[in-house]
């Protein structure tokens, strides 16, 4: 293990310095052998040139047929050609022109159709309903910017859970007449966001209040969900391109509409994301920041995910993002087969928590226990969001020490303390946190993600998996389907077994078992008699 002399030398000789952002990236604690940039030249070369021709506009995502293009969101100049470009352009003019109407009241509730009651003056709150990247991006970006001179409270609906969705609805009770909702789904068939825009459109009308009149559809052109917004003449519809996915749609509409409603720094956000692409187009791959961090995977989990990547956030702004890179990383790189087709079962676990809460949870196994990970840990150096920031004075807890300096010790300690036992980490290191510095650490790790795709060679931009999944769950739906029908039809009372094989479907017994207990848990169709199921 280097002494402290040579890891001061090598600190600095691995560090990456993005000053324009005010970001640093320290690998100097992943033990990277001294020829390992030598051993993958080939390799990255070939990523710098993937990289290359994604922004260019070739196919990227060959199995859909499409262009990956979510760096052009950012660089509108960058893209293919002038339709897309104007596009773009018009796509980020609608977000800050419809988020100003909202703000100048220009825009506001709907009378109730039926209530002596006035009418809400303006938008009080805000409703995302999502799920994945449609939810994922958006709550990263509100929870880490947000403020007490936000404009719009903002509340997310990001799954199929009836009593999660009422936990939501109820929260909002009182102030739904001046709730704005947006609905995000590019196809417009996802079921958990239409099942959630069923169940907030329900309540809406339990209120006598009319739910075009306070809707949004962030969506693709044509999409079921687009052509129900412009007939219902909603507020609003915004695009979703196919050439955008979920897990990298944070800069388009899905996460610019919902920032500026809340009256965060849009500009700011696609300004420092706009910064990072710039640092990542460099070629010499020490130094670019992107491809460092790509190479720092690749030797962490010898380019097979052979260890977990653990996010340590030293700040409680950014809690969401290991939940956010979760979905990033682990959806981009979990893939069965390379792009010629051979079974490879690549892709790397995301965990995390926050630091120092990390010391009082998991800390104790990351040292001692299992060495089956690498850790990243991201740490902001500047203490405050607020006004104490700016007046430069904070409480000291100690003698010359405050909770900042506390965090930033416990910091420096855990990866003193995991390094002493052979446990590598990264690190990476902002001036500030703010919408361009957030900006740049999203577009960080979008262009990491596809120059470690590139690396071992597959597909970053689909999802079979996730897709095989939906296919499940229908068969899993039109099973139930069938069963109801069957017991309203008989007269007698079956076992399960009965069941299965009268609906043609005895392989699936057990399946249908867990749906009949879950029906007749909810006292829906199905009512049980010992080891007999009867229609309600």
């Amino acid at each position: 293990m280097p002494n402290p002399p040579q890891l001061w030398t090598r600190y600095r000789e691995q560090l990456i310095t993005c000053a324009d952002i005010g970001l640093r990236l320290d690998l100097s604690r992943m033990d990277l052998p001294d020829d390992h940039l030598a051993r993958l030249a080939e390799p990255m070369q070939r990523a710098h040139h993937a990289m290359q021709r994604v922004e260019a506009g070739d196919i990227a995502n060959p199995d859909e047929d499409r262009m990956v293009g979510h760096y052009w969101l950012r660089a509108p100049h960058l893209a293919p050609s002038t339709d897309l470009r104007q596009a773009i352009e018009q796509g980020i003019d609608q977000v800050r022109t419809f988020a100003r109407d909202v703000h100048e009241q220009r825009i506001t509730p709907a009378t109730p159709a039926i209530t002596p009651a006035s009418p809400a003056a303006r938008f009080t709150d805000l409703l995302l309903i999502g799920i994945g990247g449609s939810a994922l991006g958006p709550q990263l970006v509100s929870d880490a910017l947000a403020t007490r001179r936000d404009r719009l409270r903002v509340h997310f609906m990001d799954n199929t859970d009836p009593d999660g969705i009422q936990r939501i609805l109820a929260s909002l009770t009182n102030r739904l007449k001046s709730t704005l909702v947006l609905v995000v789904s590019k196809s417009g068939t996802t079921p958990e966001t239409r099942n959630g825009m069923l169940e907030t459109r329900a309540a809406f009308a339990s209120k006598k209040l009319d739910f075009p009149r306070h809707a949004v559809a962030i969506t693709g052109e044509g999409s079921k969900l687009d052509n129900q917004a412009r007939d219902e003449s909603w507020l609003a519809r915004l695009p979703m391109w196919d050439w955008v996915g979920g897990r990298t749609s944070v800069t388009s509409a899905v996460g610019l509409l919902p920032a500026a409603l809340q009256g965060l720094d849009v500009d700011g956000l696609l300004q420092g994301a706009a910064a990072m692409d710039a640092h990542t187009r460099e070629t010499d791959t020490a130094q670019n920041p992107a491809a460092m961090l790509a190479a720092g995977w690749h030797h962490a989990t010898g380019g097979r995910g052979a260890k977990d990547m653990v996010i340590l956030p030293y700040k409680d702004r950014l809690l969401l993002l290991s939940r956010y890179l979760q979905q990033l990383v682990m959806e981009s790189l979990g893939k069965g087969r390379d792009l010629e087709g051979h079974p490879v079962e690549q892709g790397i676990a995301v965990y995390g928590n926050k630091g120092s809460t990390d010391q009082h949870a998991f800390v104790q196994q990351l040292r001692e226990g299992l060495n089956n990970f690498f850790v990243t840990f991201i740490v902001v150096n500047q203490d405050d969001a607020g006004p104490r920031r700016r007046s430069g004075s904070a409480l000291e807890v100690d003698d010359n020490v405050t909770a900042g300096d506390y965090l930033h010790g416990f910091w420096l300690g855990t990866r003193q303390a995991l390094y002493d036992n052979g446990r590598t980490s990264i690190t990476i290191t902002l001036d500030r946190l703010d919408a361009r510095s957030l900006g740049a650490l999203i577009a960080l790790y979008e262009r990491a993600v596809g120059y470690y795709a590139a690396l071992v060679n597959i597909n970053a931009y689909h999802q079979p998996g996730v897709e095989a999944g939906k296919k499940a769950a229908a068969a899993v739906l039109d099973l139930q389907q069938r069963a109801i029908a069957h017991l309203k039809a008989s007269t007698t009372a079956m076992t399960t077994e009965e069941l299965a094989a009268a609906i043609n479907a005895p392989d699936a017994a057990e399946t249908l078992h867990h749906i009949l207990e879950h029906l007749a848990a909810n006292a829906r169709h199905v009512r049980r008699r010992g080891e007999r199921w009867a229609a309600r």
